[in-house]
Parts: C-alpha cells; sequence; structure tokens
C-alpha cells in the first residue's frame, strides 16, 4: 500500500462481515463509510438482535445491511472483503471471494500497514492468556516514558481502524492480537516491530476442530513476516513448544522472558506469578522500544491491572470479591486460584462455570479443594465436570450448583464469612442461554456485587 487510506477506502465496494454488539463493528463500519466506501454489511445475527448497532449507522446513507444470514452474491464483485474475527477457516463465502479473485483482509491488520506507512512503531501482543494484561503493561509504560501511544487489537468497544485519523510517525500502536485476527496478519504477510508471544495453552479447540498445530499456526503470525530488525519477545511457558516448531521461521531477533527476569525487589501492582509472567514481557518488549528500566519498574508497581482479569471490586461485608471473568480456560481459573490462596488457609469461595470448550479440566478440577466452596454455574460446560466436582466434597470441600448468576453470587455470599475471597473466575466460555457474549457477562456479574453492596 503506497496511498493513504482516504484514498485507498474511498469509491470501494466493501463486503464487511460480521457487525456484532460490541461497537468493535460499528465503528469499523462508521469509519470505512465516511471514508467514502460504499459498504454491503452482513451478519448472521437478526435485525432485531442487531438494532443498538444498526440505529448508530442510520445516518449514512452507503451503508446496506444484510442480516440474519449471509448470501453469497455479496461476495462477488466486490473491491475487497473485510473479514470479521471468528469467521470458520472453512466458510463458503470467503471461498467464494477467494475464488473469484477478490482481496480478504481484517480491520487490525489493514491499520497496522496503514499506521507503518506513516512511520508508526507496531507492537502487536498475542498468547492463550496474559495478552490483554500485557498489552496494558507495555501501553503504561509507554506512556510514563512520554510515547504517543494508541491500544487496539482485541480491546472492547476500540474500532483499531478508526484509529488511522491519530496516527503519526511518532506513534506507538500497541495491538492485542488473538489468534483470529492474527490471520489477517498472515493474509497482509505483516508482523509488528515488536511482537510478544505471552503463553500457549489449547484453547477454541471448537473453532479449530481439535487441532492444536492449526491454532499455533495462526498465533505464529505474529512472527512469521517480522524481519531481521525487528523483535519476538516469547514467554518462558510457551518458548520451547514455539521454538520447536517455528525455531527456523523466525526471522526477527527472539528474547525468552521469564518471570525471574524481574528483579523480586520490584513490587508489582497486580497479583500473581502469572502476572510476574506478564511483566516479564512487557519488560522485555520495553527494553527493545529503547524504554530505561527505571521507567518500566515505576509503571509495572502503579500498574493495576484491566477489568475482569482478577479485577479486586473491594470489600463487602468483610468479603473482598475479585471479578476474573475473562478466565476463560482453566488454566487462567487456575492461576487465578494459585494467586489467591496461602498454604494453610481455606478462604476462597470460587465460582465457575459456563458453556464447553472442550478443554481438559483435570489439572483444574485437582487443585479445586485448595478453595473452601465451589459454587458452580450451571450450564453445559460445567455439567461436564460436575461429578468430578461434587466427589471433591469427601476431601471437605463444599460444593454447590445453581442456575444462574444471580443465584451463584447468592449463595458465594452464604457460605462466605468476613476476611474470605470470592472469586469469579468461569474457566469456561460465556456464550450460551444466559449472556450474548464475555462483556455481557462481566457487567452482569459486576452489577450483581454493586446490587449486592446496596440491598
Amino acid at each position: 500500500m503506497t496511498t493513504s487510506y482516504h484514498e485507498y477506502f474511498r469509491g470501494k465496494c466493501i463486503t464487511l462481515m460480521g457487525l456484532g454488539l460490541l461497537g468493535r463493528g460499528v465503528g469499523d463500519a462508521r469509519f470505512l463509510a465516511e471514508c467514502g466506501a460504499e459498504l454491503i454489511v452482513t451478519d448472521k445475527k437478526s435485525a432485531e438482535e442487531l438494532a443498538t448497532s444498526v440505529a448508530e449507522l442510520s445516518d449514512l446513507p452507503n451503508i446496506t445491511f444484510r442480516l440474519g444470514e449471509h448470501n453469497l452474491e455479496d461476495f462477488r464483485d466486490r473491491d475487497l472483503i473485510i473479514k470479521a474475527a471468528g469467521v470458520p477457516q472453512d466458510s463458503p463465502f470467503i471461498a467464494e471471494a477467494r475464488a473469484a479473485g477478490i482481496p480478504i483482509a481484517m480491520t487490525t491488520a489493514l491499520f497496522s500497514q496503514f499506521a507503518k506507512e506513516a512511520g508508526a512503531t507496531i507492537v502487536g501482543v498475542t498468547g492463550t492468556r496474559g495478552k490483554s494484561t500485557t498489552t496494558a503493561m507495555i501501553a503504561e509504560i509507554l506512556e510514563q516514558a512520554g510515547k504517543s501511544v494508541l491500544v487496539g487489537g482485541n480491546v472492547r468497544g476500540v474500532s483499531t481502524l478508526a484509529l488511522l485519523p491519530e496516527v503519526t510517525a511518532e506513534t506507538h500502536a500497541v495491538l492485542e492480537l488473538d489468534s483470529w485476527q492474527l490471520q489477517g496478519f498472515g493474509e497482509a504477510k505483516l508482523g509488528p516491530d515488536v511482537g510478544v508471544f505471552t503463553t500457549l495453552y489449547p484453547d477454541h479447540l471448537n473453532y479449530y476442530k481439535n487441532d492444536t498445530a492449526a491454532y499455533l499456526a495462526d498465533k505464529a503470525n505474529i512472527f512469521l513476516y517480522q524481519d531481521e530488525a525487528d523483535t519476538i519477545v516469547v514467554g518462558e511457558q510457551a518458548a520451547d513448544t514455539v521454538l520447536a516448531r517455528y525455531g527456523d521461521a523466525m526471522p526477527a531477533r527472539r528474547v525468552i522472558a521469564r518471570a525471574t527476569d524481574v528483579p523480586q525487589d520490584w513490587v508489582l501492582g497486580v497479583l500473581g506469578e502469572h502476572n510476574r509472567a506478564n511483566a516479564a514481557c512487557a519488560l522485555a518488549a520495553a527494553r527493545a522500544l529503547g524504554v530505561d528500566d527505571g521507567i518500566t519498574r515505576a509503571a509495572l508497581q502503579s500498574f493495576r491491572g484491566v477489568p475482569g482479569r482478577l479485577e479486586n471490586l473491594g470489600v463487602f461485608a468483610g468479603v473482598r470479591v475479585y471479578n476474573d471473568n475473562n478466565a476463560t480456560t482453566p488454566d487462567a481459573t487456575l492461576a487465578a486460584i494459585r494467586a489467591l490462596t496461602e498454604v494453610g488457609v481455606k478462604n476462597v469461595i470460587l465460582i465457575m462455570g459456563g458453556d464447553d470448550k472442550g478443554l481438559d479440566m483435570s489439572a483444574l478440577v485437582a487443585e479445586l479443594p485448595r478453595c473452601k466452596a465451589v459454587v458452580l454455574f450451571k450450564e453445559r460446560g460445567t455439567d461436564r465436570i460436575r461429578e468430578q466436582v461434587f466427589a471433591l466434597e469427601h476431601e471437605g470441600l463444599q460444593v454447590f450448583q445453581e442456575e444462574g448468576l444471580a443465584a451463584c453470587v447468592e449463595q458465594a455470599f452464604h457460605v462466605a464469612a468476613a476476611g474470605d475471597i470470592i472469586l469469579y473466575s468461569p474457566a469456561f466460555s460465556s456464550f450460551g442461554r444466559f449472556f450474548k457474549n464475555e462483556y455481557d457477562r462481566n457487567d452482569q456479574f459486576v452489577a450483581l456485587i454493586q446490587s449486592h453492596n446496596q440491598s
């Protein structure tokens, strides 16, 4: 790309695949329409389900909506298809566009292409766990270093494309990148100036059809198209697997980040050994970007975490509540339990459960007796481990199962005594009967805690 984004999008016939309810799709559509593109916005959700998103775009005459389904004709005779995250790899609609020779792109990769052309520095962060926290840590460090920082990618409500007008040659764009967004980087053969790969655990096995190699292959796009002047930071947990599979295909300078790289006298503002590992990744990225360790130390010590990730909501009737809603894998919940439980002290009441991604829960179940009690949120995934968890009652673990998040919160407070901790860390995904998405689940939990405090 050598033209400005205005020239690139103006007059193009573009199909935007995926509108959604989180605000990113709305922001992308508005940005493209205001650049002069002729848009078809298509989504499998119905017009009724997407009413709030559609209403936000009702003033734009150059948007046509195709809702409730995708149609093959919307993927023919177009100049560009912009694919949303999570579109199946074997999508017949994407196949139709490819067969017609139509370019396929994704928004975060498009942003990065134009931002790089403007001279901006791109910092990309991926990993199964830790990418949101590490992204936020790096952004905090760069801000305290006096840099011009934009944060985008897999961020709630943020259209990364719509950040383009703010980009200058001094910009540091810090992007949280999930495996799906990295498909776009692979499509564009694009790599960040500094890449970070935090951890690697099994995840999204339903999407990747139990093929962990395919999941890693998408993640690998964070370093496959870097060059020798770039840097890739790999967290210690992921390093052996990543290097064994892709060590010969990593052109950038490699740094292995270990939790022990963070000096012991640095007191972090967030709990847990897993967050020390995240901080090590952020420290390595900051060094690659030329930031002094003194600035990094101050930023990491003042950093208080991000919403939904072992977030301290406060003390209610003597009970401290942590919101770890974004723990959608057993490894994430296990990390939270280990961060909060003390040897010989059983004062954590865990609320967990949700929809099923087919992940192995055995390691998590084995360590549940570290808790005082477990309240199971009844759902499809939870049902798979119900018997194993209730079998732990003979080890002194109190186990309950409730239907609905409100009932789970009520039961947790009923069990808790002053000095105890309620930890909401689901270990499962959010989709199902009760929540629109992960963010809706987060908001419902926070609202329930706030209403409990007022009652």
